[in-house]
C-alpha cells in the first residue's frame, strides 16, 4: 500500500511540475512595443551555432542569438515533423538583444507557410 501511495503522490508531482508555465512570457503582446517577424529554429541543428545539445534561437538581421525566456519545446516537440530542430519557423516576437542573447518578452509561432516578410529587429548594441 505505501508504495500505490508513493507511485501516486510522484506521479502527480511529476504531472503538476511538467504543466508549469512560464510567466515571464507573456501570451500577449504589449501594445506600445513593435513586434518583429524572425527565424525561430535549433542554434545547433539548423542555424549551426556553437553549443551542446538543442537550443532555441531566432534570425535578427542575419545574425543569429540563442533565446532566453523559452524552452525548445516550449512550442511543440523539437523532433517533430515541424518542430525546431526539423525546420526554420517563423514567429513574432518581442525583445531585446543583451549580451548577445534574445531576451524574449513575447513569442508566437506562425503557421507554417505564412507568407509574412521579415522585419528588421530591435537589435541595439
Amino acid at each position: 500500500m505505501k508504495q500505490f501511495f508513493f507511485l501516486v503522490v510522484f506521479c502527480f508531482g511529476t504531472l503538476v511540475s511538467f504543466s508549469q508555465k512560464n510567466d515571464s512570457l507573456s501570451e500577449r503582446p504589449d501594445a506600445s512595443k513593435k513586434i518583429y517577424v524572425v527565424e525561430a529554429s535549433c542554434g545547433q541543428c539548423k542555424f549551426h551555432m556553437p553549443g551542446k545539445g538543442c537550443h532555441l534561437a531566432v534570425r535578427i538581421n542575419g545574425n543569429t542569438y540563442f533565446v532566453d525566456g523559452a524552452d525548445i519545446d516550449s512550442f511543440g516537440d523539437a523532433h517533430g515533423s515541424d518542430g525546431f530542430c526539423m525546420a526554420i519557423r517563423k514567429a513574432e516576437v518581442q525583445g531585446e538583444v543583451v549580451n548577445n542573447r534574445f531576451k524574449l518578452a513575447y513569442f508566437k509561432l506562425l503557421k507554417t507557410g505564412d507568407k509574412t516578410s521579415l522585419t528588421n529587429s530591435p537589435v541595439s548594441q
